[in-house]
C-alpha cells in the first residue's frame, strides 16, 4: 500500500467565517486506480496534526483506509503544528476551551462528508483522536454516518468542560452513538482521573452503547505519542491497541454487516 499526502482548505462558519485545513492520507494499489477504501477522521490532540499524529494517520492509511486529519485551532492560528514545548501547550489548553463545542462538531461534520465525497471513497466511516481528539472522535461518532470510533485518552468527557463555557454536552448526548464505541486509556492517566474514567463507563452501560473499555496498566497519558519530550511513550502497549483499532474498523468499515437484527445475545451461564 503507497500513501500520497495531500489536504484540503474547506470553508467554515461556527466559529466565524474562515477555511479549515484538512491534511488526506490517502492508499493507493498500482495498478488498481479505481479501488474503493473505507474513511477515517483522525483528530489530533491540542497541538493540532503534528509529526506523531501525521505517523498514526500514516499508519491507519497503510491499513487501507483514506485519513483526514482537521486543524482543530482554525480559528486561532495557521494549519501548522503547535511545538511539544511550554508555549505549544499553554497555546492549544487555551484555544481548546475558547474554541465553540459547534465549531468542533462542524469540523467533524466538514472531515466525514469530504471523506464521502471522494469518488475513492467507499461510504463506510469511522474516527479516532487521542486527547483532545479522543473526545472530538467521541463526538464525531454523534454522527450517524460514522460507524465506529476508537478514542484514545480522550479529555473532558467525564468533566464536562471542552469548549467555549466549558460545559459540554457529550456524556448527555452518549445514547446518540449508534456505531461502536472503543475507549482507551492508560490507568496513570492523570488526566482522567479513576472516578471519570468510571464515570464514562457507567453512562455508557446505562445508555446501551455498543463498546469496549480498556485500561492499560502503568500506561500514562498519550501514551501512544511516539516523541520522547514527556516520557509517555509506550511502543509496546501502542502496538496492542492499534491491533484492537484495526479489528474494530475492518470488522465495521470492510465487512458488509446489514441492519442488526435487534436480537439479544443470550449468555449460557456454563464454563
Amino acid at each position: 500500500m503507497i500513501i500520497q499526502e495531500s489536504y484540503k482548505d474547506v470553508p467554515t462558519k461556527a466559529g466565524g467565517e474562515g477555511t479549515m485545513r484538512i491534511f488526506i492520507f490517502h492508499p493507493t494499489i498500482p495498478g488498481y486506480p479505481h479501488a474503493k477504501f473505507p474513511g477515517v477522521a483522525v483528530f489530533s490532540e491540542i497541538y493540532q496534526v503534528t509529526g506523531p499524529v501525521s505517523r498514526f494517520a500514516r499508519q491507519i492509511a497503510g491499513q487501507g483506509y483514506i485519513v483526514a486529519a482537521p486543524s482543530s485551532y482554525h480559528e486561532f492560528t495557521g494549519p501548522e503544528p503547535l511545538a511539544y514545548d511550554v508555549p505549544g501547550t499553554d497555546a492549544g489548553n487555551e484555544w481548546k476551551v475558547a474554541k465553540k463545542v459547534a465549531a468542533y462538531d462542524e469540523d467533524a461534520e466538514l472531515a466525514v462528508s469530504l471523506l464521502l465525497g471522494l469518488k475513492t471513497c467507499n461510504g463506510k466511516i469511522a474516527a479516532t483522536g487521542m486527547c483532545l481528539g479522543g473526545h472530538l472522535a467521541y463526538r464525531c461518532a454523534l454522527d450517524q454516518r460514522v460507524s465506529a470510533a476508537v478514542c484514545y485518552f480522550a479529555t473532558d468527557i467525564h468533566s464536562h468542560s471542552l469548549g467555549e463555557g466549558m460545559n459540554d454536552d457529550s456524556l448527555k448526548r452518549a445514547g446518540d452513538i449508534k456505531g461502536e464505541l472503543v475507549m482507551i486509556f492508560g490507568k496513570s492517566d492523570n488526566h482522567v482521573p479513576p472516578e471519570g474514567r468510571d464515570l464514562i463507563r457507567r453512562t455508557l452501560h446505562e445508555v446501551g452503547v455498543q463498546f469496549s473499555f480498556f485500561e492499560v496498566l502503568g500506561a500514562q497519558h498519550a501514551f501512544i505519542r511516539d516523541e520522547l519530550s514527556k516520557g509517555r511513550y509506550d511502543p509496546a502497549v501502542s502496538k496492542v491497541c492499534f491491533e484492537i483499532l484495526l479489528e474494530v474498523f475492518e470488522r465495521r468499515l470492510k465487512i458488509d454487516l446489514g441492519e442488526h437484527s435487534g436480537e439479544k445475545l443470550v449468555i449460557e451461564d456454563i464454563c
